[in-house]
């Protein structure tokens, strides 16, 4: 066994292998292959095969987040206080919420006999309610303790950030086969309904197949002891959150970048099926091109945040996306033709080109949140501040709701449905449905870029500081039997994988290096 005494305690909870990044990935991959079904099949699900208002699509998606505001704070009050398992504190929920996600997922989208057959059927609106509500009660019991896990998987600020990184790869990867069921189910006609279900049923069983994966394959390697509520500790920790400039800004930031991609998933398959009249692959091209810079961007974004960090990049990142989405509102002067379509198709690539630098940091950025909140206020509480993030995300989705739904109800697009289900429209409800579907995108991107370039404090100098505070923080906390370092195996690995010189770079002595070859240069 290694000796750890002159070791940094960042460095004895870090050393991770690439085994331990896609053990890790595999959390967000088996989330987003049974939430991918929400953000891109949901919506036309609703409007096309319920025949459910959007008006009552818009309230009901209210409704759940009010909900969330009393579940999620719940659930990451149960994190912190829980007495943690044999297995650790956050990771077991993979195994407990697995199941009943998978299942929540299905009944989403049964159609049971008589469903769809009236137009605002009130027993078909409760259906939807109940079973939209518990699904994201059952994605609440995963998502928030595995938002918390990242920050005992490792304490090391770098290797952090390319767990944010994997994650984000993570969640990409299982949006991706949702939209292969959309290419098919979805055309210009309508929604297949026998290809729907059949394939959220794949998509659930998948999703139950990579939290089982998740679950053997992390280690929480930052115990923390057991600790007793005190009588008002979950306010004195909300306050602590809304105090937080650097948390509020990146869970506001956070709340418009899902809010966007939500909007685009749900509303442009209407868009390319009414507006440019086409279906099939075309219909899925869109969520493509803006999930697709992810493949190429992951592996030099750590090159670009070391050296300009994250909040820099994500900012520029934010910006160029803002003017991608406004330049598309333009190609509305040059009609509906394939020229067109093809112009449209190059601005959502370059959008999503500047998006990823966001979605690739965004996890690392509140990780950071949560670091300076501890160190500012000598208390941490991880579960209860990702319920605060993912709150706020959810908030995102309520947004994207909102402007999908109110979108459809300026179209008139509920009384356009003739008797078949096959909607008819004018050519200016087409032009209605163009203009928003750019300007709304290209206003929440240009809010989020001021966000994160003017608000959000945590650049790059700041987020070194921060490590240095946080290993004086680990120091006192281990000393005091309050938290205790698993460091044993994963010292180990990392000796066997690199010799000692060579791993400084994953150390917490990196900046003392970095000085050096700057000053041979």
């Amino acid at each position: 066994m290694s000796d750890t005494s002159n070791q940094s305690y960042i460095a004895r909870a870090s050393g991770l292998k690439g085994k331990d990044y896609v053990a890790y990935a595999l959390g967000d991959t088996g989330c987003c292959l049974a939430f991918g079904l929400v953000t891109t099949l949901l919506q036309r699900f609703y409007t096309d095969v319920l025949l459910l208002h959007p008006l009552f699509i818009m309230i009901m998606f209210v409704v759940a987040r009010v909900w969330d505001a009393v579940n999620d704070p719940i659930m990451g009050r149960i994190c912190d206080t829980i007495k943690p398992s044999k297995w650790g504190r956050y990771r077991p929920w993979f195994l407990y919420g697995g199941i009943p996600l998978a299942i929540s997922a299905v009944l989403m989208f049964i159609k049971w006999p008589g469903f769809g057959t009236v137009k605002g059927d009130i027993g078909v609106s409760v259906y939807a309610t109940i079973t939209y509500i518990l699904f994201g009660m059952c994605y609440t019991v995963i998502q928030i303790p595995y938002g918390s896990l990242a920050s005992v998987v490792t304490l090391d600020d770098k290797e952090r950030s390319k767990l944010s990184i994997w994650r984000s790869v993570g969640a990409a990867v299982g949006s991706m086969p949702v939209m292969l069921i959309s290419m098919f189910a979805f055309s210009e006609s309508g929604v297949n309904y026998t290809i729907t279900i059949i394939g959220v049923g794949v998509m659930a069983a998948a999703s139950l197949a990579m939290l089982l994966l998740a679950f053997f394959g992390n280690r929480e390697r930052v115990k923390a002891q057991p600790v007793t509520p005190e009588k008002g500790a979950t306010l004195k920790a909300f306050k602590k959150l809304f105090k937080s400039k650097s948390m509020v800004a990146v869970s506001l930031a956070s709340m418009l970048l899902l809010a966007g991609q939500m909007f685009i998933q749900s509303f442009y398959s209407y868009l390319i099926n009414y507006y440019f009249g086409k279906g099939g692959i075309w219909t899925m091209l869109p969520t493509v091109l803006t999930y697709l810079p992810m493949a190429v961007l992951m592996f030099f974004t750590p090159k670009l945040v070391r050296k300009f960090g994250k909040k820099e990049v994500s900012g520029i990142g934010i910006v160029i996306a803002a003017v991608a989405n406004l330049a598309m509102f333009l190609l509305l002067f040059m009609g509906k033709g394939n020229a067109t379509l093809y112009i449209f198709m190059v601005f959502c690539l370059i959008s999503g080109i500047g998006l990823n630098f966001f979605v690739l940091q965004v996890w690392a950025m509140a990780a950071d949140s949560i670091d300076e909140i501890e160190i500012k206020t000598g208390s941490r509480d991880d579960g209860t501040a990702y319920s605060f993030f993912m709150f706020f995300r959810k908030l995102g989705q309520v947004i994207a709701a909102v402007a999908v739904n109110g979108t459809l109800l300026a179209m008139n697009y509920y009384e356009s449905i003739e008797a078949t289900g096959t909607p008819s429209f004018s050519e200016g409800q087409l032009k209605i449905m163009f203009i928003l579907a750019t300007v709304i995108p290209a206003a929440m991107f240009g809010v989020m870029a001021i966000i994160l370039l003017i608000v959000y404090p945590l650049g790059k100098k700041k987020v070194a500081q921060l490590q240095i505070d946080k290993e004086a923080k680990l120091k006192a906390a281990a000393e005091a039997g309050e938290i205790e370092i698993d460091s044993t195996v994963v010292v180990e690995e990392a000796v066997e994988e690199t010799p000692q010189e060579e791993t400084t770079e994953e150390t917490q002595e990196e900046p003392v290096v970095e000085e050096e070859k700057k000053d041979e240069e």
